[in-house]
């Protein structure tokens, strides 16, 4: 059964809307908008019909709330007013709601206003949802580009996505960097740091898999790799004129090689200058890249890679992340024994 949250400080409104609604709506009454972030703490509704005149905090006050919180922006919101003002309903419609209701309204009226936002509602987010899916499949497609290309570095775009949605949910539990990433969209940026590495695919097969070292002049080549992932990430975004889905992937491809006393590359950014997404994805690039081996090293043990981020924080790494990553070093233990458990498997006969 749909919720729906109804918000008024006029006690017979809401009984006579909790009447029109129950039995086809679980509804929701309230007398005020602080009493609605309180149950939206626990309970998501699927539309809040909301009072524009009322005290402490009006509906315009608290849709504003409601459209700055990743959490529950997207909730439709239809106003209940009983004045008739086309100015206060163009500010509305502006600022998100999705109709206005004249009080006293039509018990039926509001029950079938409610049917038709509920419905369109559901249509769009499946229409995004099919948005998301291409995106995903567009961008999974560009990084199997890059992995079949760069033979050393097997699984890796699988694995620090993993690791990445490790230590954001850790951050995010223990109230590190949280202002932050809760403004974060992470059915979009998890899928995204899959092209952290797509500008290798300007990087010759040569040097990509050369198996050994790399002389000085090849490795400022393949340094490119993150100004050429960020171009052909920008360019994309140009010529789909839309930048929510791979703005994130930009960053991750740009900034994952900078490192936080500044010696990085390739801007030689510093500390808190480098986006989030880079001092995490740092973190989690060179975690993969110790456990894993590569032409010119075996894999290091799990033990020895966390001493060496650990003894690296504060030079190459942001020292919060580091606490995090310590804190949830053995689920990336795990994580990584999984993954090289089903590489293993791909090549068993």
């Amino acid at each position: 059964m749909k919720i729906v949250f109804i918000v008024d400080d006029d006690a017979t409104n809401l009984k006579v809307a909790k009447n029109a609604l129950d039995g086809v709506y679980d509804a929701y009454t309230m007398a005020s908008a602080q009493k609605m972030f309180r149950l939206l703490e626990k309970i998501t509704p699927d539309i809040i019909l909301l009072d524009v005149e009322m005290p402490e905090m009006n509906g315009f006050e608290a849709l504003s709330i409601l459209k700055s919180d990743e959490r529950f922006k997207s909730i439709p919101v239809m106003f209940l007013t009983a004045v008739i003002n086309p100015e206060a309903e163009t500010y509305g419609f502006e600022m998100g709601a999705v109709d206005f209701l004249r009080k006293p309204f039509s018990p039926p009226v509001l029950a079938k206003r409610i049917e038709a936002h509920i419905e369109t509602d559901k249509l769009i987010k499946q229409s995004v949802q099919s948005l998301r899916k291409v995106y995903a499949a567009t961008i999974r497609s560009l990084a199997e580009i890059v992995e079949n290309r760069d033979k050393t570095t097997g699984g890796h775009i699988a694995r620090t996505q993993r690791y990445l949605a490790i230590i954001i949910n850790e951050l995010m539990a223990s109230g590190v960097y949280c202002d932050e990433i809760s403004n974060w969209n992470l059915e979009v940026l998890i899928p995204s740091a899959q092209l952290h590495d797509v500008g290798k695919v300007t990087v010759s097969d040569y040097i990509l898999n050369k198996p050994g070292k790399l002389s000085e002049d090849e490795y400022e080549i393949i340094k490119n790799h993150c100004t050429d992932g960020e171009r052909i990430i920008d360019r994309i975004i140009s010529d789909a004129e839309e930048d929510g889905f791979l703005l994130h992937a930009k960053i991750f491809a740009a900034t994952h090689h900078e490192k936080y006393n500044g010696t990085g590359y390739p801007r030689g950014l510093k500390g808190n200058d480098i986006p989030l997404e880079g001092r995490i994805m740092a973190l989690v690039d060179v975690y993969d890249a110790l456990v894993s081996a590569r032409p010119y090293k075996m894999p290091f043990g799990h033990d020895r890679a966390v001493d060496i981020i650990k003894s690296d924080s504060g030079t190459h790494f942001d020292p919060l992340i580091v606490e995090a990553f310590l804190r949830v070093a053995e689920d990336f233990k795990k994580e990584t024994i999984r993954c090289m458990t089903i590489e293993a498997s791909k090549y068993t006969l």
